[in-house]
C-alpha cells in the first residue's frame, strides 16, 4: 500500500544538548522499516521531475522503488551508476533546493525524503556488502585529475569506469578535498569519505598525495613528459576572503578555511592534537553560509560558552541550508542578523578582546537579487568576543593559473571553461569551485561528470 502521509518520516538524531558537546554524527539515519515506509510515499511520476533537479541525474524513482521492495542492494547499484559518492551526497547535498524541490508530493505536503533514502541505501551497502567495484577493461589512455574533492573524484570515477588509466594529484596528505578538511565530522564522518575513495581505488584510480600541482609539477609537465592525454582541474577554491577591516591580523582571528582544516583534517578537537586551536569562550563567526554554520557549530563543540553568527542581512537572506540553520539554533548558536563588523579590537598579547559592529537595514536589491544591506547611522556597538572566524567565501588559488601556459581565468581567479568544462587549453578541462567559486558538493560532482564525458569524447575523437 502507498504511504499518503503529507509529512516525510523524521530523521532520528542526537539531542541538541548532547550533540553540541561531541563530534559524532548528528543525524542517525533511517532504519530499514522507516526507509521502506518513506519510499512508499513516492508516486513514481512518469515525467520524473526529481531527476531533472539532480545535477548528476540519479534515477531516483527507480532506486526508491527498490527500497520500497526491501531490495536495498539493487537500489544501491542503480544509484552508483550515476553517482560516485552516494553516501556523501545523501548527507550534504542540498536536496531541498534540487531533487526534493521538484517532487510532486511537495505541492500539498512535504516531498519524499530522497536524500535520506540515498543515505540509507549507501550506508546499508557499506555495512552489508564486501564486494568491491569491478575494474573496467583498460582502454590504453591516461588522464590526470588535479584535486581529490567532489569534482575530481567524480571525474576520476567516471573515467575509470570507461577504462581510463586515471591518476589523481592531491596537494594535502589525505585525499577527499573539502569533504575531508571542510565539512565537520558531525555532518560527514571521515570514514564515509575514505570508504568512497576506497571504492574508486578498486576501480583502478591512483592517488598521489602531497602533490601541489603548480609547485611540485605543472599541468604542462603532466601533458608533456608524463604523457597524460588530458587533464581535469578540480582544485577547488581554497583561498579565503577577508573584510579588510582593522584587527584582522590579530592572533585569535581565523579564516573559516584554516579553522575547519585544523578541526577536521588535523583533529584539533582531540586533546593530543599536534595542530590545536584556541578553546575560546566567546566566538564570533562572520558570514551566513554553510561554512559559517560549520565553523560556529564546531566552536561550540570545542567548549565555547557563547557563539555568534554575525550576518549583515536578515534571516530570510541566509544562504545556508535551512536544516543547518535549524540545527545551529537548537545547539545554542546565537544569530546577530542585520549586523556588520567594522573593526576587531586588540587585547592582551595581540589577542581579540571584542568586535565593533554596526546595525544594518535592507535597501534595494543588488546584483545577486538580495536586498542590499545599508548601515543604520548611530547604531554602533561592541560585541564581546575573544575569537573571530571569517566565513566570507573563498576563491581559487592562483598557483595553477600562474604556472599553466595559455590558461584563461576570470578577474577574480576562476578558470574560464565552457559548458563541457573545456578551458582555453586543448585537452585541459576544469570544473567545480575552481571555475564557479565556492558552491555545493553536488554541483561540483555534476561538473566532474560532465567533464569526464567531454574528455572521453575528446580522446576518442583523436583515435
Amino acid at each position: 500500500m502507498p504511504n499518503m502521509s503529507l509529512k516525510k518520516n523524521p530523521m532520528p538524531s542526537q539531542a541538541p544538548d548532547i550533540r553540541n558537546k561531541n563530534f559524532s554524527e548528528v543525524a542517525l539515519g533511517y532504519s530499514a522499516e522507516t526507509a521502506i515506509d518513506e519510499a512508499k510515499r513516492c508516486l513514481h511520476c512518469k515525467n520524473m521531475p526529481c531527476v531533472g533537479g539532480c545535477p548528476v541525474k540519479i534515477r531516483i524513482p527507480e532506486f526508491i522503488a527498490k527500497v520500497a521492495e526491501g531490495a536495498f542492494e539493487e537500489a544501491y547499484q542503480i544509484i552508483q551508476q550515476t553517482s560516485s559518492l552516494p553516501a556523501v551526497c545523501g548527507r550534504v547535498c542540498p536536496q531541498e533546493t534540487q531533487c526534493e524541490a521538484k517532487c510532486v508530493r511537495g505541492i500539498k505536503g512535504e516531498p519524499v525524503g530522497i536524500g535520506r533514502l540515498e543515505r540509507f541505501v549507501a550506508d546499508w551497502h557499506n555495512a552489508h556488502s564486501c564486494d568491491l567495484p569491478v575494474k573496467a577493461e583498460p582502454n590504453g589512455h591516461k588522464v590526470a585529475v588535479v584535486g581529490s574533492g567532489p569534482a575530481g573524484l567524480t571525474c576520476a570515477g567516471d573515467l575509470a569506469k570507461r577504462g581510463y588509466d586515471v591518476t589523481v594529484f592531491e596537494a594535502l596528505h589525505l585525499a577527499g578535498g573539502v569533504l575531508e578538511y571542510g565539512i565537520p565530522e558531525f555532518r560527514l564522518p571521515k570514514s564515509i569519505v575514505q570508504k568512497e575513495i576506497d571504492n574508486l581505488k578498486a576501480l583502478g584510480v591512483k592517488l598521489e598525495t602531497n602533490m601541489v600541482v603548480g609547485k611540485v609539477l605543472s599541468v604542462d609537465e603532466l601533458m608533456g613528459e608524463y604523457g597524460f592525454e588530458a587533464v581535469f582541474i578540480g582544485s577547488g577554491a581554497g583561498l579565503p576572503r577577508f573584510m579588510n577591516i582593522p584587527g584582522e591580523n590579530l592572533k585569535s582571528v581565523y579564516s573559516a578555511n584554516e579553522f575547519l582544516t585544523r578541526v577536521n583534517l588535523m583533529k584539533a578537537y582531540k586533546e593530543d592534537s599536534r595542530t590545536p586551536v584556541l578553546h575560546s569562550k566567546r566566538v564570533a563567526v562572520v558570514g551566513g553560509g554553510n561554512v559559517a554554520m560549520d565553523a560556529a557549530r564546531s566552536a561550540k563543540r570545542l567548549g565555547a560558552d557563547e557563539v555568534y553568527i554575525v550576518y549583515r542581512r536578515s534571516e530570510k537572506e541566509l544562504p545556508a541550508r535551512a536544516e543547518e540553520v535549524e540545527h545551529a539554533k537548537e545547539e545554542g548558536i546565537i544569530f546577530k542578523f542585520l549586523t556588520n563588523p567594522t573593526a576587531i579590537l586588540e587585547g592582551e598579547n595581540g589577542m581579540v578582546r571584542g568586535m565593533t559592529c554596526i546595525e544594518m537595514e535592507l535597501g534595494e536589491p543588488d546584483a545577486s537579487g538580495r536586498r542590499r544591506p545599508v548601515e543604520k547611522p548611530g547604531s554602533e556597538f561592541t560585541l564581546d568576543c575573544d575569537c573571530v572566524i571569517m566565513a566570507l567565501g573563498t576563491s581559487p588559488n592562483p598557483l595553477i593559473k600562474n604556472t599553466t601556459k595559455g590558461l584563461e581565468t576570470q578577474k577574480w581567479g576562476g578558470i574560464i571553461a565552457d559548458e563541457k568544462g573545456l578551458t582555453s587549453r586543448e585537452g585541459v578541462y576544469a570544473g567545480g569551485d575552481a571555475v564557479t567559486g565556492a558552491a555545493t558538493v553536488i554541483l561540483a560532482m555534476g561538473a566532474g561528470k560532465t567533464a569526464a564525458e567531454a574528455i572521453d569524447e575528446y580522446i576518442s575523437s583523436k583515435q
